[in-house]
């Protein structure tokens, strides 16, 4: 809403009263319409107020010392002694095409014995002061009572008297004529701040309805001050003034063009010669305290200054409350991809201009407004405040005369400098600290930045003209920032990253600001190269030219040449000048021979061409030294681009001569945590050509070679389907692997612990089956070792085997091992049986064993004699596998009476008997 309140003394009475639609008054209208406030209108009465100031009476049960209006609802707090009077704002709508401003009083704050001197009021927070005391409220919402009839009372709580003392504001009546007793400095912060004893009861006034809102109060801060003293006595002038409440809002953004969203709160109030400037939004503390060079009589405070106005002058000082409130909107700013000067940098002085006794000073927008009195004297003194504790003479104020108006009285309209002007004329400044390289450069920069930051806050950026040159700004700034950080030795130096990241320069934008052309002797500071080592070990889309390259090369051979390999892999570095780079390794190498170095220089020379000098370096480690050697600069075998692994010329070099080599690099890799599995088989994918849904040889060589090495279950579980998947469809498709395994299943048996030895039964199988396998013996093979095991998870793998269920003597051995492993053997047996005869002894002997062994006599015996009854003749392995090993199991392990229980009654005696005969000696014997 737009309304104008005002504190208006007529003879010896006091009005609070709003003026609505005053800017009628500034079209020549003379209209005016008073009302009380919600004083309902008649709508045939209410139509003159389109062309009328309203002027609406507040009526209070006492005089209004102070009020404040808050910025964010527009809702109105009216300071009284010992209470506080909140109303609300509110839209009455008369009719369709009318609506006008009101206001309803809604609740009371009773606070006994506290006589305010200023209020301010923002976003329910309500900061109240008296002469040397500053105590800070929220209002927060409490919980709807069950009992909407009852009373909205809510007494935020008589807190525990702390000790030490009683920090209330009214004191003892203990002085006397000679003493005058002075409470001890205090400041509570958060929780802390309820220990100040100062009782505070809401009265909500409002009817209660449905959505009626009740409150709690909630203590956030208390500080109290003493006065100065002297050899003379004390200094009455020590009085608090220019209590306030900042609200920074949310960066504007397109979609929320039309919102504000409340990011940070700021409180402001001073002393003569000190400000104190505090944070009570998220958290409660101490961000600024200013001092003045001589006694203030008022202050303002603003996003971007705070404005202070002394006897003689207009002073203005920079304000931390962007770099709060950046921090507020992004906790993870201070990172090496976004930065902010800290909120503990210290306060300074931008401009001091001299005017005659001022009195008064208020901000709107980019103005300031100044009111001042050119006499010496200052006829209109202050009004003090009911509550006086430094004098029992104070207690009697004089009355207040009624003096003809005096001459001497100016309004000034100051136009503050825009954000940019300013900005460029402080990076101006800042040039004369560049030759002597001290922290002032970088302070002053820092200002320029958060002044440009304070003015993107602002809630009507978007409507602005200045955005494009504003965020134009912000970037120089950063670019500025990024140039001190990396020219200055400063314990800062890491910064330069963030902030050349802010300013959106490439790295060769960079190089040309920083490098001198000729200069073979300049030195190169710690932020530089911090700069330029994670720039070009990043993922950035920047190839830079052969003499940008060139100079990066030289920069790092003076500066870091530990970083040589690191950075002559980086995508960005592909122009760079390969023999070059060569004699600058050699000479790291000299003093700092490693691995990393080899690797380097044999990649160099593939980029020459040099095969000869590639394998000499080749051969300077051994195969295993080479993969560690790997693990520690991946970027010799892939680098990222747009977020992938591409593979390098080295890559593909290893993948003809090498692959060995270059299979155990990226399992190096992998264990290292430098390479996924996804990331693997993109990389080998791409290396090998293959599309998408194929799967190449040397990718499955990869999978094979880390099963051998990693202990992770999960990795474990998920590399056993995808080796387990591949082997079935190169079966089910009789498809043959593009080169030859590195590994046989023989060498997966012998290093591996998840491919088991195959089992006999399985062998006798495969032996009796078609011969129409053998092109895919080795996959077979592999797949029969790894079901062998006991490492795969045979219910995972089911779905996937699914495809091999039917396919001859394989399928039957898949069938019969998930059976057994699933602990099916009855199953197991009977597909044996079916398909295998020959091989159903072979099976139990393997498999039938401790609790097992009673399947010989309850499942495989009675089988083998209906089958053998049936078959007859016809099926010589029946017989065989009857006579040969089944009965002389049972024979051993029953009684003959069980024994004999399990023979077929039409079974002939000559061919049970031998068997019956060793169960009966076996008998006796014992």
């Amino acid at each position: 809403g737009e309304y104008l309140v005002t504190i208006e003394e007529k003879g010896k009475a006091t009005f609070l009263r709003a003026y609505v639609n005053w800017r009628c008054m500034s079209t020549g209208s003379a209209r005016v319409c008073v009302r009380m406030v919600g004083h309902k209108m008649e709508e045939s009465y209410s139509e003159t107020l389109k062309e009328q100031m309203s002027v609406v009476e507040m009526p209070l049960s006492d005089p209004p010392l102070c009020v404040s209006c808050c910025p964010v609802s527009g809702d109105l707090l009216v300071g009284c002694r010992n209470k506080l009077v909140l109303f609300c704002l509110k839209y009455v709508a008369i009719n369709q095409d009318l609506t006008v401003l009101d206001f309803e009083r809604s609740l009371i704050l009773h606070i006994d014995n506290f006589i305010p001197a200023e209020v301010a009021f923002c976003a329910r927070h309500i900061a109240i002061m008296t002469e040397l005391d500053v105590l800070i409220l929220k209002l927060e919402l409490a919980q709807q009572s069950a009992d909407r009839v009852e009373r909205c009372v809510d007494r935020g709580g008589v807190p525990e008297k702390p000790r030490g003392g009683d920090f209330s504001t009214h004191t003892s009546q203990l002085e006397l004529d000679e003493f005058i007793v002075c409470e001890k400095p205090v400041e509570l912060l958060g929780e802390e701040s309820r220990l100040c004893a100062i009782p505070v009861t809401l009265e909500s006034t409002e009817l209660p309805t449905e959505h009626t809102e009740r409150f709690r109060v909630r203590y956030l801060l208390f500080r109290r001050f003493t006065p100065d003293q002297s050899p003379f006595g004390f200094c009455e002038e020590t009085k608090l003034h220019s209590v306030q409440l900042l609200p920074v809002y949310q960066a504007a953004h397109e979609e929320t063009e039309t919102k504000r969203e409340l990011l940070s709160l700021f409180c402001f109030f001073s002393l003569p010669h000190a400000g104190y400037l505090y944070s009570v939004g998220k958290s409660v503390e101490l961000i600024s305290t200013y001092q003045y060079s001589e006694k203030s009589e008022q202050a303002v405070l603003t996003p971007q200054f705070l404005h202070v106005i002394t006897s003689e002058s207009l002073q203005c000082f920079t304000v931390r409350c962007s770099a709060a409130a950046a921090r507020d909107e992004d906790p993870y700013i201070d990172t090496t991809v976004k930065a902010c000067p800290p909120v503990t940098l210290d306060v300074c002085t931008l401009r001091m201009q001299l005017f005659i006794g001022p009195r008064a000073i208020c901000h709107f927008k980019n103005h300031v407004i100044l009111l001042t009195k050119a006499d010496a004297e200052d006829v209109t003194e202050r009004r003090k405040p009911g509550r006086m504790m430094l004098s029992r003479k104070a207690d009697s104020s004089k009355s207040r005369t009624h003096s003809e108006p005096e001459p001497g009285w100016n309004l000034y309209l100051i136009n503050t400098v825009s954000t940019v002007q300013l900005f460029r004329e402080m990076v101006d400044y800042s040039r004369t600290y560049e030759n002597v390289k001290t922290e002032s450069c970088i302070h002053l920069l820092s200002e320029a930045h958060l002044l440009v930051r304070a003015a993107l806050m602002d809630p009507g950026f978007l409507d602005s003209d200045e955005k494009e040159e504003l965020l134009g700004a912000f970037r120089e700034s950063c670019a500025f920032l990024g140039d001190c950080y990396s020219r200055f030795d400063t314990r800062d130096y890491c910064l330069a990253l963030p902030y050349y990241r802010m300013s959106g320069l490439s790295v060769t934008e960079v190089l040309k600001r920083l490098v001198s052309e000729g200069d073979e002797r300049q030195t190169y500071e710690r932020g530089f190269i911090f700069y330029l080592t994670h720039s070009l070990n990043e993922d950035i889309n920047e190839e830079l030219s052969k003499e940008a390259a060139n100079k990066v090369l030289q920069i790092f051979c003076v500066a870091d040449p530990v970083q040589l390999p690191h950075i002559l892999c980086s995508p960005c570095m592909s122009n760079v000048c390969p023999w070059r780079a060569v004699k600058c390794l050699q000479k790291v190498e000299k003093t700092l021979p490693s691995v990393v170095l080899t690797l380097t220089k044999a990649f160099m020379a593939l980029k020459m061409g040099d095969l000869e000098m590639y394998e000499r370096e080749m051969d300077s480690y051994k195969e295993t030294i080479l993969a560690c050697g790997f693990a520690g600069l991946p970027e010799l075998l892939r680098q990222r681009q747009e977020g992938m692994a591409v593979p390098t010329e080295f890559a593909v070099h290893l993948k003809g001569t090498q692959p060995g080599l270059l299979v155990a690099a990226a399992v190096a890799l992998h264990e290292n945590s430098k390479m996924g599995l996804e990331e693997a088989d993109a990389f080998f994918k791409m290396l090998c050509g293959n599309s998408e849904n194929s799967i190449p040889q040397l990718l499955m060589d990869f999978w094979e070679a880390l099963l051998v090495v990693s202990s992770e279950e999960e990795v474990l579980q998920e590399l056993l389907l995808r080796v387990t998947s591949q082997y079935v469809w190169r079966i089910s498709k009789q498809q043959l692997p593009e080169t030859k395994p590195l590994k046989t299943t023989e060498d997966l048996i012998n290093c591996c612990n998840h491919f088991g030895l195959i089992f006999p039964w399985v062998t006798t199988i495969m032996a009796e089956g078609a011969p129409s396998d053998e092109g895919y013996h080795e996959d077979i093979s592999k797949l029969q070792s790894l079901l062998c095991s006991q490492s795969a998870s045979i219910a995972a793998l089911l779905p996937v085997l699914v495809p091999l269920t039917e396919a001859g003597a394989v399928g039957l051995t898949v069938r019969v091992l998930c059976s057994t492993r699933l602990g099916r053997y009855e199953e197991a047996i009977d597909q044996l049986l079916a398909r295998c005869p020959g091989a159903a002894v072979s099976y139990a002997q393997h498999e039938l064993k401790d609790e097992n062994r009673a399947v010989w006599w309850n499942k495989l015996l009675p089988e083998l004699c209906e089958r053998s009854r049936v078959a007859g003749h016809a099926c010589p392995a029946l017989l065989s596998s009857l006579r040969a090993e089944t009965l002389s199991v049972v024979a051993m392990e029953l009684e003959l009476r069980d024994f004999l229980r399990l023979l077929p009654e039409d079974g002939t005696a000559a061919f049970f008997l031998p068997h019956l005969l060793h169960c009966s000696q076996r008998k006796l014997l014992t």
